[in-house]
């Protein structure tokens, strides 16, 4: 069974107890940390009230954030699977072409 531990984080002074696995640990904290701050940035920037409005709508703006980012790595993986079709193409030409100055080699040391 796996490690788990409980860890306490604070978000926007509240604390809350979460378990999770003992090598996951760094990664919550770093996240409640990040939620922290967004929140904190969202609660002074904006007139949202109360923890479950502030939470939603951080929510959102992650989420959406993330959407994006998932949006731009599936276009740079599209982007690199057309490249490397292109290279491939490219590279079966090339071997084409040598295939052919090969053979015209041979002829002009047969003639």
């Amino acid at each position: 069974m796996a490690d788990t531990k409980t860890v306490r984080v604070s978000i926007l002074d509240k604390d809350y107890q979460v378990s999770c696995e003992a090598s996951e640990v760094a990664a919550l904290q770093r996240s409640a940390n990040f939620l922290d701050q967004k929140m904190r940035e969202m609660k002074d920037s904006s007139n949202v009230i109360g923890l479950d409005r502030l939470a939603v709508m951080a929510a959102l703006n992650l989420t959406n954030d993330l959407l994006a980012q998932s949006d731009a790595a599936s276009q740079l993986n599209s982007k690199q699977s057309e490249i490397e079709t292109r290279l491939q193409s490219q590279s079966a030409e090339l071997e084409q072409l040598g295939e052919k100055l090969d053979s015209a080699l041979a002829r002009l040391k047969k003639g």
